[in-house]
């Protein structure tokens, strides 16, 4: 990596400040343009910059005023980050699994949760936020 090129510590830390803000205006920025977005609520993965922020700015809503990253691991081009919140009365933990390519923007962004009944509580709270910001936007 050359001096220009951005660490994942510096990628991480990009997310991070988004994500303690709680204000999702900052997430463009951070998803490269054929970001991919894994989701445990959804059956395929889901493409390209708009989707992926779309699918972050809800998740934000609904997971982030309790979100909590409690341990993180951090490799060349990628880390993976365990939280806990609490989504529809049911504890939930998991973890996102992001890469960066070597602009540090993210490109594959994989969240995993658990357990099923909080899961499910994601699902349905997930569901109507992304319904909510459709007809929002008058699509």
């Amino acid at each position: 990596m050359n001096a220009a090129t951005p660490t994942s510590a510096e990628a991480l830390a990009r997310w991070h400040a988004v994500v303690e803000s709680r204000d999702a205006a900052g997430l463009p920025a951070l998803i490269a343009e054929d970001a991919v977005f894994r989701s445990p609520a959804v059956h395929a993965p889901q493409e390209g910059r708009d989707t992926v922020v779309g699918y972050l700015t809800a998740a934000f809503t609904v997971l982030g005023p309790e979100l909590t990253y409690e341990r993180e691991w951090l490799g060349e081009d990628s880390a993976v980050l365990q939280f806990r919140t609490v989504v529809g009365g049911f504890d939930v933990s998991g973890i996102d699994m992001i890469t960066w390519d070597a602009d540090g923007q993210i490109v594959d962004f994989t969240v995993m949760v658990r357990p099923m009944r909080a899961l499910e509580a994601v699902i349905q709270h997930m569901g109507a936020e992304l319904m909510r910001m459709l007809e929002a936007s008058g699509a």
